[in-house]
């Protein structure tokens, strides 16, 4: 069963098929602390989701820097393509089209995802025994995220757009549910033990993660 909060005030519950609702509702009453300490944190955040428009000048995040748009029409290109050059996001199309440059910056940043998180990865691993059995890149809008029953460590694609000490906190975060599915405070501690730090680091995605999409 998990429990999600998100701003302003929702409150989402997945369970499994068949759970009772008295089982649910006890769920979230255990957690009732939690939930209102969520909402209230909420209180102070720019929650507003982003509506791009994918025009020259537009800022987008890469690594915690923002970085302008600039679309170049050239009407000999077969399909957009994307690269970042002197501080600004360059976009080769062959015309205007948000959807199909929507789709250039998303496999850009894929790509980039799956190259850094799996060098991250790497340099963290001298840290633990258990090694993960895969490492993808996956659409997840709920969450930066997850370690399967199997050790996979799965992570949404936006992650990229996080500064550098904040993508690491992602990364450590789901190398210990290796150890411990849950957040106990077993996982903290082993949180603690890599990234001392790792609530600075946690707070920076709660007050800038909004921004992090396409």
């Amino acid at each position: 069963m998990e429990i999600a909060v998100e701003p302003p005030d929702s409150v989402t519950v997945i369970a499994p098929i068949g759970t009772k609702e008295e089982q649910i509702l006890e769920k979230v009453k255990r957690k009732a602390r939690w939930i209102i300490e969520q909402i209230v944190s909420f209180r102070h955040m720019n929650y507003t989701a982003i509506e791009r428009e994918f025009v020259n000048g537009e800022s987008f995040m890469y690594l915690g820097r923002n970085y302008a748009l600039q679309i170049e029409v050239n009407s000999s290109a077969k399909k957009p393509e994307v690269r970042l050059f002197r501080g600004k996001f360059i976009v080769t199309a062959k015309d205007k089209n948000e959807k199909e440059i929507r789709e250039a910056m998303e496999l850009w940043y894929r790509t980039k995802a799956k190259e850094i998180v799996a060098q991250r990865v790497k340099y963290y691993q001298k840290f633990f025994n258990l090694q993960p059995t895969a490492i993808k890149i996956k659409e997840q809008k709920k969450r930066w995220g997850s370690c399967t029953a199997k050790n996979e460590l799965l992570f949404n694609w936006r992650c990229i757009m996080a500064k550098s000490n904040a993508l690491d906190y992602i990364i450590v975060h789901e190398m210990c549910h290796m150890y411990h599915k849950d957040h106990s405070k077993a996982f903290w501690d082993l949180m603690a033990s890599v990234l001392p730090d790792y609530e600075t680091r946690k707070a920076w995605l709660k007050n800038y993660g909004v921004r992090m999409d396409l």
